[in-house]
């Protein structure tokens, strides 16, 4: 009977967790592809399509609402990354996560928002790191 319990409890917190994960449904894949045309929003390739979330996941943006979701290719997508540019072709193809962030986080705690930067550190591939720190050296933990 403890097996069956802890069995069915697991399973309900399972389907709990993936309600708030960033899988997007077969139906919001299907509105977004035929609202976008079958092409990436960015540059027109119909190769190698991902779905991407307009304002990232990491900054709140919804899995669950085919506003937020577009097609990209995966060149694009990669180079978007968590931010709101394509760099390949240096166009704008989603919202800005620092400043959306920054606003929403303001109103809930702005003694948190006040201190974390901009980690200083860079990549491997020499770009500047994209993690927000409150260390006192200016770099995150990977750094």
């Amino acid at each position: 009977m403890k097996k069956l319990l802890f069995f069915l409890s697991l399973l309900l917190f399972s389907f709990s967790s993936f309600a708030q994960s960033r899988y997007i449904s077969e139906t919001i894949k299907k509105i977004v592809y035929s609202r976008d045309g079958g092409a990436c929003q960015c540059c027109g390739s119909s190769e190698s399509l991902e779905y991407d979330h307009i304002t990232p996941y990491s900054c709140g943006g919804s899995s669950t609402d085919a506003s937020n979701i577009q097609l990209l290719c995966l060149k694009c997508n990669r180079s978007k990354s968590n931010s709101c540019y394509c760099k390949i072709h240096n166009r704008k193809v989603g919202t800005n996560c620092c400043d959306s962030g920054s606003k929403q986080s303001s109103t809930t705690n702005s003694s948190s928002t006040a201190t974390a930067r901009q980690c200083s550190g860079t990549t491997k591939k020499g770009a500047r790191c994209r993690n927000m720190t409150k260390n006192t050296s200016g770099r995150c933990h990977l750094h």
